[in-house]
């Protein structure tokens, strides 16, 4: 590898981490928990404040079940399929369905979410945070926002824009069917940037408008 080459696939660990472990549907505390690592190491490895060892990649490949070279950038890439062909949802321990809708190191890095449909009225989300910006939309059914000790159900064409750091947890809002919804991340705090006049009034911003 060339020293660009090089500097690229270190600049980039910090978003593959971060995918790796959202494509296993487990948080930071859970990841500390099965290798040992302290989720404040995690964390600044994932937002690129901090190089992980050979030692605290290894123990991550194995939580992730991925290679080192995934995880490092290095993978070759797949062989074309003969015609488009989109790429394979990952499913969660919780029934969650994950669909990655970008594969570029660094920026904005968008993924589709599929909540299964619940008998029953779900318990309030477990919450997370971390660093960077997150903005949501749903696209189908009802979806249970828990932000910080604010509750929010979102409906179809609903968006949310919140800070990382902030506690924050979703959920199928009740029976009736799954949830869709689409959901941006800029680990470095990267986000949308509206350039066109919205018909009736400015941009909006946030849950409800205001966060």
């Amino acid at each position: 590898m060339t020293d660009d080459e090089v500097a690229d696939a270190l600049a980039g660990m910090g978003p593959r981490l971060r995918a790796a472990r959202e494509r296993r549907g487990v948080t930071l505390t859970g990841v500390g928990e099965a290798t040992g690592i302290a989720p404040s190491t995690l964390s600044r490895m994932e937002t690129g404040r901090r190089r992980p060892t050979l030692d605290v990649l290894l123990r991550l490949a194995r939580a992730y079940g991925v290679s080192l070279d995934e995880l490092a950038g290095t993978a070759p890439a797949p062989a074309p399929a003969p015609g488009p062909r989109a790429a394979a949802p990952r499913r969660a321990a919780d029934g969650k369905a994950v669909l990655p809708l970008t594969r570029y190191v660094g920026g904005l890095h968008a993924h589709k979410h599929v909540l299964p449909a619940i008998d029953a009225p779900p318990a309030r989300p477990r919450q997370a945070s971390h660093e960077g910006h997150a903005w949501l939309c749903v696209l189908y059914g009802r979806l249970w926002l828990a932000l910080g000790d604010r509750d929010v159900v979102l409906d179809a064409g609903d968006v949310a824009e919140f800070d990382g750091r902030t506690a924050h947890g979703v959920a199928n809002a009740g029976p009736g069917g799954p949830v869709e919804y689409l959901i941006m991340f800029g680990p470095q705090g990267e986000r949308p940037r509206p350039r066109t006049p919205v018909p009736g009034g400015g941009p909006g911003g946030g849950v409800g408008g205001g966060a």
